[in-house]
C-alpha cells in the first residue's frame, strides 16, 4: 500500500518565528556593481564636484 501523504507544513510557522522572521537589511549605500558603466563614470564626476562645491561652501563660511 503507498503512502497518503506527501507534504505536510505542520510546525514550520513556529520554526520561523522562534527566532523571528527578519526583513532583509537594507545598506546605506549599495553596491554599484552590475549598473550601467556610463551612469557610473558621469556619477564619479558629479560626486567630485560635489565635494568641491561642500569644501568651497565650508572654506567662504569658516572665512566669514
Amino acid at each position: 500500500m503507498s503512502k497518503s501523504k506527501n507534504h505536510t507544513n505542520h510546525n514550520q510557522i513556529k520554526k520561523a518565528h522562534r527566532n523571528g522572521i527578519k526583513k532583509p537589511r537594507s545598506y546605506k549605500y549599495p553596491s554599484l556593481r552590475g549598473v550601467d558603466s556610463k551612469f557610473r563614470r558621469n556619477h564619479r564626476y558629479a560626486l567630485h564636484g560635489t565635494t568641491k562645491a561642500l569644501a568651497a561652501k565650508k572654506a567662504a563660511a569658516t572665512k566669514a
